[in-house]
Order: C-alpha cells, then sequence, then structure tokens
C-alpha cells in the first residue's frame, strides 16, 4: 500500500481504533492512558501514511506501534501507582449488553467478555509490561508468538519463555472461565437489596467464606481501607457498618455493563459515587470477589453514560 490520501490514513485508522483500545486497555487498565497511547499512535500513524512509503499492513504497524508505546508508559504508571493511597483497581470501562462489539472487527468482541474483566485485569496487574504485553496478545487476541517476537523485537525463543511464564501466573490465580450473565446479574441485584436493607445475614448467605473485597477511592473518597479485605465475615460487617455509618445522599442505583460484566453504578443525585463489579464462584453461586471503585477521577468517563437503568 502506498500514497494514502489524508481521508484514507484517517479512515484506516478509525478502522482499527477500536482494536488498538482495548489491547491498549487490557495492556494499562486506564482509560485516559490509552486514549493518550492512541493519540500518539496517530501521530505517528499518519506522517508515514501519507508519505508514500509503502504500507504491507497497516493493521500491523498500528498494532506494533500501540503496543511499544503502551509498554513505554508503564514506567510512569507504575509510578503514579507507588504512591496511591490504598488498593489500585483498573478505571471501570462501559462496555455494551453481551459483549458485543463497539467497531466492526470481529477481534474485537473478545475483549468484551473476560479478557477485560476486573477480576483477570487485577491479576494481570500482577505481571510484569512485558508478561502482561505478551498474555494480552497471545491469549486473549490470538497472535501467534512468532507475530508477537516482530511486534516486540525479540527473539521468539524469549517470547515463548515469556508466555510460558505469563500463562503459568494467571492460570494459578485465575483459572479460566465464563460465568452466566443472568447469574451475575442476579447475585448482584441480591448483593445490592442486602447492602441496602442493611441485612448483614442475608448478605453473608451471598458471600463465599473466602471472597476478597478490593475498594479503591485513591485517597479522594471513602473506600473499605487501604488493604483488602479477606473473609466473608469482616467484609460483610465492613460493608453494613459503612453503610450505616457514611449514607449515599439522594442514592440512585444503575445496573450497568462493566468490563463485561452486569455491575452496580451508584449515583449520589446524578453524580457517580461507585462502581462495583463482583466476581462469583466457578459455580455461580456465590461472590467470591468485590471490586469497588469510588475514586472520582476513575468515574468520570463511566458517569457520561449513567442515564437510565438498563432493561
Amino acid at each position: 500500500m502506498s500514497d494514502i490520501s489524508g481521508e484514507g490514513a484517517t479512515r484506516i485508522f478509525v478502522d482499527h481504533r477500536e482494536l488498538l483500545f482495548s489491547i491498549v486497555y487490557t495492556m494499562l487498565g486506564s482509560v485516559a492512558d490509552t486514549e493518550d497511547v492512541l493519540q500518539e499512535t496517530w501521530l505517528a500513524w499518519t506522517p508515514r501514511a501519507r508519505s508514500g512509503e509503502r504500507i504491507d499492513n497497516p493493521r500491523a504497524y498500528l498494532v506494533r506501534v500501540a503496543v511499544n508505546r503502551a509498554l513505554a508508559r508503564q514506567a510512569g504508571i507504575s509510578r503514579r501507582k507507588e504512591e496511591y493511597v490504598g488498593p489500585w483497581l483498573p478505571e471501570p470501562l462501559l462496555t455494551p449488553p453481551g459483549g458485543e462489539p463497539v467497531a466492526g472487527d470481529a477481534g474485537d468482541a473478545v475483549v468484551r467478555a473476560e479478557s477485560v474483566s476486573m477480576a483477570l485485569l487485577v491479576v494481570l496487574e500482577t505481571l510484569t509490561p512485558l508478561e502482561r504485553a505478551v498474555f494480552v496478545l497471545h491469549e486473549v487476541f490470538g497472535y501467534a508468538l512468532s507475530e508477537i517476537a516482530g511486534i516486540l523485537e525479540r527473539s521468539p525463543a524469549a517470547v515463548r519463555q515469556v508466555a510460558h511464564r505469563a500463562r503459568e501466573h494467571v492460570q494459578a490465580r485465575r483459572p479460566r472461565y465464563q460465568a452466566d450473565p443472568r447469574l451475575k446479574r442476579e447475585a448482584t441485584e441480591r448483593f445490592l437489596a442486602a447492602v441496602v436493607g442493611g441485612d448483614i445475614n442475608a448478605l453473608m448467605e451471598i458471600l463465599a467464606p473466602d471472597v476478597t473485597m478490593w475498594a479503591d477511592g485513591g485517597g479522594k473518597a471513602p473506600a473499605a481501607g487501604l488493604w483488602p479485605v479477606h473473609g466473608s465475615d469482616k467484609v460483610a460487617r465492613l460493608i453494613i457498618g459503612n453503610v450505616s455509618r457514611r449514607p449515599i445522599p439522594d442514592l440512585g442505583i444503575r445496573i450497568r455493563q462493566v468490563n463485561g460484566d452486569p455491575s452496580a453504578l451508584l449515583l449520589s443525585g446524578d453524580t457517580p459515587y461507585a462502581v462495583i463489579v463482583l466476581d462469583l464462584t466457578a459455580d455461580g453461586g456465590r461472590v467470591s470477589g468485590i471490586y469497588a471503585v469510588t475514586n472520582p477521577d476513575k468515574l468520570t468517563r463511566i458517569g457520561r453514560g449513567s442515564g437510565a437503568p438498563e432493561g
């Protein structure tokens, strides 16, 4: 391909934007940083596409630039996390119901379900940036290891080692299974009913004995503490205690598809107050993980689509 017009360069980038966003967001867990990386990718793509230089595979070029720009941004993100107050959770991402892709690229559908689930993203935070990049490209988006070696400018043997290490690490902490969205919605509604009603017994019934709760307030909003809380008794008492001590004024509740899962968006009037995402046990019977984001900086984008309750 050569001598791409300005309009043609824009069209090609727009056609691949959803794929690029999905890959980079899964690598970084931050919508703001993902948007910055996509802007950098656009600035790298446009002059080369219009220069007349032959680009045989625009998709491969764009993915290579985006992935490497995302890796370059990781050091700054890591420094921010070191200074962060309390647990750091990925920025919640509104996704379409049912996991359908927003754009027409068939590969994008993958990222709308388990690949962007809050639970998996939290596990990916424990990988090195290189391990995460290889895992995301290979396990989530299906890139061959030989392709990844070219993208990252590493030897195929080195990439194979990284891929094996990353896969073992993730599987040890997050067995791959796809929970029924209907069960997730029902569990979310039961959880909310127990919390809003202050019913600690009903809450204990839905929590798995080894449930873990992460609460990300970033030091700017109420949260459950500086560390994750483990165990159904501690989690239930903490939640009910917080609700009784700090009721949300003019509370509104919406069920929204967040990171591929039916989740709770709590509003104080028209202002987003919290996003709560639940992870279920393999049988779908109980809640094994609670991810609560109250940091207002991470809720600005999700609030734009709060609207009316989903049907």
